[in-house]
């Protein structure tokens, strides 16, 4: 999805979205990969169009959010500005909000 390469995970579903405590249910397409150059896991994707997600990024509040699956998995990003089709990109770096296998520095 994000041109990264094979070595990315994704998740594609519904995923709740965390604005100043408030919880908006959303659906999304997240893709992510480590980046051995920075040590750090990369991730992106966007979020299907969603009134109340939009409404607050357009109030100015849903910038920095928090993006949680229902298997608990919790990411923080930040959300750009609107698609065409009324979607949001959103992207993140460290834990992703979504399960991806754990690999040991000795594998």
């Amino acid at each position: 999805m994000s041109g990264m390469g094979d070595e990315e995970e994704e998740y594609r579903g519904p995923v709740t979205v965390v604005v100043d405590e408030r919880e908006i249910a959303a659906e999304a397409h997240l893709a992510g990969h480590f980046d051995p150059l920075t040590g750090g896991y990369r991730w992106v994707g966007r979020l299907a169009p969603n009134s109340e997600v939009s409404e607050w990024y357009a109030a100015g509040k849903a910038r920095t959010v928090v993006l949680r699956t229902p298997e608990g998995h919790e990411g923080h990003g930040r959300l750009g500005d609107p698609n065409v089709w009324g979607g949001h990109p959103v992207s993140g770096s460290g834990r992703p909000p979504f399960a991806v296998p754990e690999v040991f520095a000795d594998e």
